[in-house]
């Protein structure tokens, strides 16, 4: 099982990475070339850069990854694919994205682009908290823990 990272703007990439640590996985980030970084990483981090553009870390991630292994992103259309190919998606905010959810996140998703593209304000995501990163790394931990039965 490997730990993916869409990490463009994933503001819980050190917690990952000590989790990822301690129950020896792997982790790969990945990120466009406008976030390069010469920053060196821990053994057990790969960094993957691709191509500025719309969703070409999505893509990457899709390619990469396999069923079974974790993926972190805050994309809900990534997340159903991501679904669909068996992997266990994870938004930094602590929740997991299953079959049951990702209908009507979608469907929310759909609905505000539509209301956006015909003037109306719709709210943007709310400020990421210390609560969130805290309810992230007990759901990193729990769910390592279960895939790995350790």
């Amino acid at each position: 099982m490997k730990i993916f990272v869409d990490a463009d703007a994933c503001p819980v990439q050190e917690e990952v990475i000590s989790i990822a640590k301690q129950h020896h996985l792997s982790v790969v980030l990945i990120k466009n070339f406008a976030h390069y970084s010469d920053t060196n990483q821990a053994e057990h981090v790969t960094t993957i850069y691709v191509d500025k553009g719309s969703d070409q870390a999505d893509f990457r991630i899709i390619k990469l990854a396999q069923a079974g292994d974790l993926i972190i992103t805050q994309d809900f259309g990534l997340a159903s694919l991501c679904l669909g190919k068996g992997c266990v998606p994870i938004h930094h905010k602590g929740f997991i994205y299953t079959h049951e959810n990702i209908d009507r996140l979608l469907q929310a998703r759909y609905f505000n682009a539509k209301a956006r593209k015909s003037g109306q304000r719709t709210k943007g995501p709310k400020p990421f908290t210390a609560l969130d990163k805290e309810k992230f790394t007990q759901l990193l931990v729990k769910t390592v823990k279960n895939l790995t039965n350790t």
